[in-house]
């Protein structure tokens, strides 16, 4: 963990929509931070910062928060951004420490090309899993080069960085390889000209 995600906090006393629209005026994003049975601390964090270390490290993100003095370790538990306008309207905080085990859903990312005449269909685009809260993977990549048509692979058999635990069901179905329609139809088709 760097100080590149060290990111400063002020400590909001108003509350309610107008004052979360002020904030986000004066360039900072309205944050509750929570957890660890500390009493929510309503924060404004610099939109700008803020969404450059999401950009940087996902949607799992841990920022090094400095509030009034005082350093404390969080993780982005969620981000709600506008629809239309696309900036950051709020985000919740979650309290963590140094080596505390922490359970997020990790992006999925298919890496290489299945058998040719196969159809690939990803079932789950995330997985959950325990890590360190310091030490969360950005992205677990699945192979699934050469992969032969009615293979399944499910959550157990994906290969976790070290320091990484499975917290999803084992039997999870993650992706399915099945045989392409338009393979399908030519080998029907051959199979009926032999049959001729």
């Amino acid at each position: 963990m760097s100080d590149t995600s060290l990111l400063e906090a002020t400590v909001r006393t108003e509350f309610g929509k107008g004052a979360a629209r002020r904030t986000r005026r004066d360039g900072n994003v309205p944050a509750v931070l929570y957890g660890h049975g500390e009493a929510p601390k309503h924060l404004a964090i610099n939109a700008q910062a803020f969404a450059a270390i999401l950009r940087e490290q996902g949607t799992n993100a841990v920022v090094n928060l400095e509030i009034e003095g005082t350093k404390q370790f969080a993780l982005t538990k969620s981000v709600v951004v506008h629809p239309i306008r696309r900036y950051i309207e709020h985000a919740d905080l979650l309290i963590v420490k140094r080596g505390e085990k922490v359970v997020t859903d990790v992006h999925i990312t298919l890496v290489g090309d299945a058998a040719p005449g196969t159809l690939v269909t990803q079932e789950a685009t995330t997985l959950s899993v325990e890590s360190d809260a310091l030490s969360i993977p950005e992205q677990i990549e699945v192979s699934i080069e050469g992969v032969e048509a009615g293979t399944q692979v499910t959550a157990g058999s994906i290969a976790l960085p070290e320091g990484v635990t499975l917290a999803a069901d084992a039997e999870t179905l993650v992706v399915n390889i099945i045989v392409a329609p338009a393979a399908e139809a030519e080998g029907e088709g051959e199979a009926e000209a032999a049959a001729e």
